[in-house]
């Protein structure tokens, strides 16, 4: 599945914030935008789907906010049905 993600550094934890129709809104501990954040983001994610972190693989936006994000290792329903979790 590829899912676009706004992250949103500096937050007191790692959450799903919210979808605005495909678009996720991820609020990670990093300070700021870098690999520290993007590593956070990914490990995140993983435990999210609940899929191993190398199953999880930014393809843009590795230096920005807005990112296009890869995530393996479950089916589309698998993935539509925790999509459909989020507020």
């Amino acid at each position: 599945m590829i899912v676009k993600v706004r992250v949103m550094p500096n937050a007191a934890d790692n959450e799903v914030v919210n979808r605005i129709g495909s678009v996720l809104r991820v609020k990670v501990k990093a300070s700021t935008i870098d690999e520290k954040a993007n590593a956070t983001l990914k490990n995140y994610l993983a435990e999210f789907f609940e899929v191993p972190s190398d199953k999880v693989n930014i393809l843009r936006g590795i230096n920005g906010g807005e990112k296009t994000v890869e995530i393996l290792g479950r089916t589309e329903e698998q993935f539509d049905q925790v999509m459909d979790c989020i507020p």
